[in-house]
């Protein structure tokens, strides 16, 4: 005990750039308190009204305070030739409510599609539900569309059977019984729901409201919510003042909301995500840097798509799965500049964000943000990086 004591009064002689360091490679050192009720429910409307936290200077947040403007200021803020990099992923209806055979209530969200009509998806209750066990689904919005075009019975039901268990989620693998020249991306509008984060309880939002104007490319089960804040007449002023929009597409997985759960950041091993970086888009971004004008990812989601396309060392075009994670140390490649949301502690996009600014200077910003009631998460407001706010080191 004695040994103890003594060991416990030894003076800790870690300089504070070694502290930082620790922390920066330590889950811990990427949680924040955040009052509840800062937890949105509802989107600002109209969309482009949301707040906007600015960080304009390397001193935003040591020596000076952030910028608090309204999202539509992004007219002032940008510059003529900045390109704004987005992903057009379009959320589907993810979640659907089934029963076994016995009557027993089974709710479903719907990850990714691994065959044709067979999905990864996370069932609960999911302990009893092993290889041959059946679920059955009803209808949940009739009347929508003419019903020939989705199923072609009177009282539309679907079935699924577990094929196997996924140890990687803890999901199921689920063989729809589809019918034939159907597939069940085609029958989710009416079986299925727009699926929203746990964190958002009492939401009175509309499906399309948890969809950006510029959705396109169905395949995602979360909205890449930093670009919920656009609206189509600020995307046409923009481009008005030749500030230039290209798209890349990242189907945002339930990853997106889990927290990193080792105590050593650099042991995380990260989710996959289906990314496409067509060479449209990968000829704007070289044209644009050749011209002096800076790129700017609209959420973390765009970030990643870019960088994974870049792994190589040069951006290329790009379709597949990456699994990148962006922490602290991480050397930048394409993206200049971010838009984003305020995100969740110990989370894979806390640790994305910091490794652009710093995770101390983040967390600074987050109290900050906190102290003027900015509103969090998918819902709530936006923080706006500029370039010539990174530290030197980071880019």
């Amino acid at each position: 005990m004695k040994q103890k004591l003594v060991e416990a009064n030894l003076k800790d002689t870690s300089s504070p750039q070694e502290k930082d360091l620790e922390l920066d490679c330590s889950v811990a050192g990427y949680d924040y308190e955040l009052p509840p009720e800062l937890i949105a429910q509802n989107p600002a409307v109209p969309r482009d009204s949301s707040r906007l936290l600015v960080i304009n200077s390397p001193t935003t947040a040591t020596k000076t305070a952030s910028l608090h403007h309204i999202f539509h200021d992004l007219l002032a803020l940008l510059r003529s030739g900045d390109l704004l990099v987005m992903n057009n992923t379009k959320v589907i209806p993810a979640r659907l409510y089934g029963y076994k055979s016995t009557g027993a209530k089974i709710q479903v969200l719907l990850l990714e599609e691994r065959q044709h009509n067979c999905w990864l998806a996370l069932v609960k209750p999911g302990k009893s539900f092993k290889q041959g066990a059946k679920i059955i689904f009803e209808a949940r919005q009739l009347g929508i569309r003419d019903q020939k075009d989705f199923y072609p019975v009177k009282s539309p039901q679907l079935t699924a059977t577990v094929i196997e268990t996924d140890t990687a989620t803890g999901g199921r693998l689920l063989q729809f019984d589809v019918p034939e020249g159907k597939s069940l991306v085609q029958l989710l509008e009416v079986f299925g729901e727009v699926p929203l984060p746990p964190y958002i309880t009492a939401s009175e939002a509309a499906d399309d409201q948890y969809q950006t104007v510029y959705a396109k490319q169905p395949g995602a089960i979360a909205a890449p919510t930093a670009g919920l804040h656009f609206t189509r007449e600020l995307l046409q002023k923009l481009r008005d003042r030749q500030i230039n929009q290209a798209f890349v597409t990242l189907h945002v997985g339930v990853g997106t909301f889990r927290p990193v759960e080792v105590e050593d950041v650099t042991t995380h091993q990260m989710h996959e995500e289906w990314i496409e970086v067509p060479a449209t888009t990968v000829e704007q971004i070289r044209a644009t840097k050749a011209a002096g004008g800076r790129i700017i990812a609209v959420g973390t989601t765009a970030v990643r798509a870019l960088e994974g396309a870049a792994e190589s060392g040069n951006l290329q075009p790009f379709c597949g799965k990456t699994n990148l994670f962006i922490y602290p140390g991480y050397q930048w490649r394409v993206v200049d500049g971010l838009i984003t949301n305020f995100h969740l502690p110990r989370s894979s996009l806390l640790m994305l964000v910091s490794a652009l600014i710093g995770r101390q200077r983040l967390l600074n910003i987050y109290n900050e943000a906190i102290a003027f009631r900015y509103r969090f998460y998918s819902f709530g407001d936006a923080m706006l990086i500029l370039p010539e706010s990174r530290e030197v080191g980071s880019r």
